[in-house]
């Protein structure tokens, strides 16, 4: 590969280029055992935040919804799909925990929540679920519950009385399952009703043609496991045949795997393959098999199909899927955060090298995004934007931490925590991202694969050997991170034989390469002779991930030293310190006529050649930033409510607006207290200009363009304007993006940002309002950690002035509005009584706060046309719905004025402000 001097054209070829130069940095020190303490501490103090409020404001139903503080019962809440198919009405998160509670050291707690699972789940729900779900999840907590109990009962301290109940809910949930697996093919259908089976009309299932892979092949542990326990073999047998189809059917060429398969049939249906969403833990569960089982005909398949993941899926850093007919063609050019996992996998096969360079593409992607989106390009943008608290990364990073002893992955995990307790971490437990770009949450639900998983790899990566109540190398963990222990390769083994020796068509042991049997354990010692041969591997993987090349020393006489070269995405044209960068550089600025500047650079006329050199990328990145642009729509942006007693923790997502001021450029967006305009349309030149100058405008949706709103708050001195849309039930969980277009004029005389919110998230803005009269947010591109947002600022004179004691407690609202009672302030004026959560739910809490709808023309994101009424939405070009209604006196906020003592709201606050100096030390 040629290049000139001076460019450095980002190719997977610069990867293998830069490994081969073996380029070397120095490593951190080790992270003290005071540190690591720290962090354990804090492992287990999020576990309680999160299973706390899961037992105090969801059980018994199946999962919690963090930001209104109840449960999730399946057929009370809109419908999400397959993700549902988890739900069974079983107490899903408490059993997905029981032996993440022993891990944790807390087996009194253990005791309890299993006397609570014996006395209060049912299995026999007239419930369709997911087979594939039901397995990993129940039955697997199950039987790792089981475990546990077995194990403390053992021990002579917990569980004296227990009697095996777990494991018989466990085989009860085996049988019921059973049915599903009533196939020619031995694969199971991919849902049963709990209570009728498939196929009877009563069992509303069992037309399915299609499954997954991995909902097929997942299912060896958990079924092996309940036979081994139980001396009944039938589990076993059932899971043994559903593999052994799936290897006789894989591509035999590639020896590969689709993705979705028919049951009856065995014919592909999605032919494309990879290690992630579909297919990543039947690859997993081959290993684990034969390490649990020591059945070498897992080990053969496994190795048969590991090689050609490496041959034709994993592009180092990358993993991408191809097609099983053609797998030197790849089948997409985005990867899901499912296979997160793989690395972890690869240390198990002992494979460590392409392990860390995969986790370290991971690592970097998830410190651009904060959290790993669920899909990202190959040029590591977000391709899907949510983040569900997927555990797999976590789980990787400590296998790898075992393996190597590498202090740098308790560096990521200190990250993976951090990152958690900013961005995700609300009242009630944890929110889902529904957009790692602005970090905005979902209240779908705080997933009990969170709870199982995620905080048992924490806190083992921190814990140190007499942390542990028991010694892990002695269990295996499932998919979902249940511990099974390995003493079962030898429980109940007569009627293994028969069942090891099931026939395999055309494969057999005998005509099997030698090499199908090699395995290997990670030697560290060889593997790490130079402590800096780890970052050999890294360092040109950030390279990649981050669009650089390496950068060569500062010039001795100063030039950019101790700076960081300018980005193409940080650049702001009016920024005096940019436009000295770009004069470093060599890049001149010049202004058109028609308002737009043009960049040009003479590398001659830079400081240094180093400065030549990053004038040479700032416009290479500019050049792919403006057709980026051009190409793409504009991202949602956040509305974060950062005043009492919210502080940081509600963060909304609104449409952006193609006018105004783009907060993608500014580092801090725009914070302000949001007013009432009035008229509340912003339609015509404001009759409280003097209470809206200096804040943040609320505006309804209708009667005029989007463009005219702005000017007229913009005239009244507001800072800002957030747009309510009136078509009362519409959501950014529903409804797509909405992008607020101009008037069909210029609108560079808009120098304020608008953004724009669906009713719901609108409507928590307005409660807000009502309940509290002062009301700040922030408007960005994305959300604020409270560090960023209250670093250096003294106590707001509104907390001060009203006297408002902050009660950190969660409110359990039944309104029929959004509940945004999280962190409440309940005291009455006098302080002689507090409201009660009923009062708090009155039918005056209920009503709408925002004006009556009235006739809309407003612009969606591609039009120039005025609407009028209109029920479609018709992608880009679609046009909104637009009410009108009665005329009615404009909204007037509820007085509320509290006079309790300041005492505890100063010590709340400096508790806060401590852990953001300690966030800001941890840090640096």
């Amino acid at each position: 590969m040629e290049t000139t001097p001076g460019t450095c054209p980002v190719r997977i070829a610069l990867v293998v280029l830069l490994l081969l130069l073996g380029a070397t940095c120095r490593l951190g020190g080790a992270m003290t055992r005071e540190e690591r303490q720290r962090l354990r501490n804090q492992v287990i103090e999020m576990f309680d935040h999160a299973y706390q409020n899961y037992m105090d404001h969801a059980y018994p139903a199946d999962e919690l919804m963090p930001l209104t503080c109840r449960g999730r019962v399946r057929g009370l809440e809109p419908s999400r799909g397959d993700v549902d198919d988890a739900l069974g009405k079983f107490s899903l998160t408490l059993i997905d925990t029981l032996d993440t509670l022993v891990l944790l050291n807390k087996p009194v707690e253990f005791e309890k929540a299993v006397r609570k699972v014996l006395r209060d789940v049912r299995l026999d729900n007239d419930i369709v679920v997911s087979v594939f779900e039901t397995n990993i999840r129940v039955l697997g907590g199950l039987l790792g519950g089981h475990s546990m109990a077995v194990m403390l009962k053992e021990q002579g301290t917990h569980m004296s009385w227990y009697r095996d109940e777990l494991l018989a809910m466990a085989k009860d949930l085996g049988l019921r399952l059973l049915p599903a697996f009533n196939t020619s093919s031995g694969l199971p259908y991919p849902r049963v009703n709990l209570r009728h089976g498939v196929r009877s009309p009563e069992a509303r299932t069992g037309t399915e043609t299609d499954t997954c892979t991995a909902c097929a092949g997942t299912i060896i542990l958990e079924f092996a496991a309940l036979s081994r326990f139980t001396g009944d073999p039938v589990f076993e047998e059932h899971a043994r045949r559903a593999l052994d189809f799936l290897w006789e059917k894989r591509q035999r060429n590639s020896n590969l795997v689709g993705t979705t398969i028919n049951i009856h049939s065995g014919e592909w249906v999605r032919r494309d393959s990879g290690v992630g969403a579909g297919i990543d833990s039947y690859y997993e569960y081959l290993l684990k098999a034969y390490i649990l089982l020591g059945d070498e005909r897992f080990l053969e398949r496994f190795n048969t199909h590991y090689a050609s993941i490496m041959k034709y899926i994993s592009q180092p850093p990358l993993l991408l899927d191809v097609h099983i007919h053609k797998p030197l063609l790849t089948a997409r050019t985005w990867m899901d955060s499912l296979l997160a996992f793989f690395p972890g996998l690869q240390v198990l096969k002992g494979d460590i090298r392409p392990a860390i360079e995969t986790h370290e593409m991971l690592y970097q992607v998830t410190k651009k995004h904060n959290f790993l989106p669920e899909a990202f390009t190959t040029d590591f943008r977000v391709h899907w934007a949510q983040h569900p608290l997927r555990p797999e990364f976590a789980e990787s990073t400590y296998f790898l931490y075992k393996a190597t002893g590498d202090p740098y992955y308790l560096e990521v995990g200190r990250t993976v925590l951090e990152n958690l307790n900013r961005f995700a971490r609300v009242p009630c437990g944890f929110a889902a991202m529904k957009d790692v770009r602005t970090g905005s949450h979902e209240d779908r639900c705080m997933d009990s694969f969170f709870l199982a998983e995620m905080f048992k790899y924490l806190f083992l990566l921190f814990a140190d050997p007499e942390d542990l109540p028991f010694d892990v190398e002695d269990y295996i963990f499932t998919t979902e991170a249940h511990l099974l222990p390995l003493s079962l390769s030898t429980a109940n083994t007569t009627y293994t034989l028969a069942v090891s020796n099931h026939t395999l068509g055309e494969s057999s042991l005998s005509d099997t390469d030698d090499s199908n049997f090699d395995w290997s354990c990670p030697n560290t010692q060889l593997l790490f002779p130079d402590p800096s041969f780890p970052q050999s591997i890294r360092e040109p993987v950030r390279s990649a991930v981050d669009k650089s090349c390496p950068r060569p020393a500062p010039p001795s006489d100063g030039g950019s030293a101790g700076r960081p070269p300018l980005r193409a995405r940080d650049f702001m044209a009016n920024n005096p310190e940019h436009l000295e960068l770009l004069k470093r550089m060599g890049v001149s600025l010049i202004h058109l006529k028609d308002g737009r500047v043009q960049l040009v650079q003479h590398a001659t006329q830079a400081f240094s050649a180093v400065d030549a050199e990053d004038g040479l990328r700032f416009m290479q990145e500019m050049i792919e930033l403006s057709s980026q642009q051009q190409k793409e729509q504009l991202p949602p942006r956040a509305v974060q409510i950062v005043s009492h007693p919210f502080f940081g923790r509600v963060v909304l997502t609104a449409g952006p607006a193609q006018f105004g001021t783009d907060l993608s450029k500014s580092h801090r967006g725009v914070q302000g207290y949001v007013a009432l305009s009035e008229p509340y349309s912003g339609c015509s030149e404001l009759s409280n200009a003097a209470v809206v100058a200096g804040h943040i405008a609320l505006l309804q949706r209708g009667q005029c363009m989007f463009a005219e709103k702005a000017r007229n708050i913009q005239k009244a001195g507001a800072i800002g304007g957030i747009v309510i849309d009136d078509n009362e039930g519409s959501s950014s969980d529903t409804a797509p993006l909405f992008q607020m277009a101009g008037d069909g004029r210029s609108t560079d005389d808009i120098t304020i940002p608008l953004l724009f919110l669906f009713h719901k998230e609108g409507n928590i803005v307005l409660e807000a309002l009502r309940e509290y009269r002062e009301v700040e947010v922030l408007l960005s591109d994305r959300a604020r950690d409270r560090a960023a947002i209250f670093k250096g600022k003294a106590l707001p004179s509104y907390i001060l002035e009203s006297r408002i004691e902050i009660h950190f407690r969660s409110v359990v609202c039944q309104c029929e509005s959004v509940c945004v009672g999280l962190l409440s302030s309940l005291a009455q004026t006098g302080g002689e009584s507090e409201r009660t959560e009923e009062e708090d739910c009155s039918a005056e809490d209920r009503e709408t706060v925002a004006p009556p709808h009235s006739t809309d023309t407003d612009q969606s994101s591609a039009g120039t046309v005025e609407e009028h009424q209109s029920t479609g939405h018709e992608g880009d070009q679609r046009q909104e719905a637009e009410g009108q209604g009665s005329q009615e006196a404009d909204p007037v906020v509820a007085e509320d004025s509290s006079s309790q003592s300041i005492d505890s709201l100063l010590a709340d606050w400096k508790e806060d402000l401590e852990a953001f100096q300690q966030m800001e030390k941890d840090e640096l």
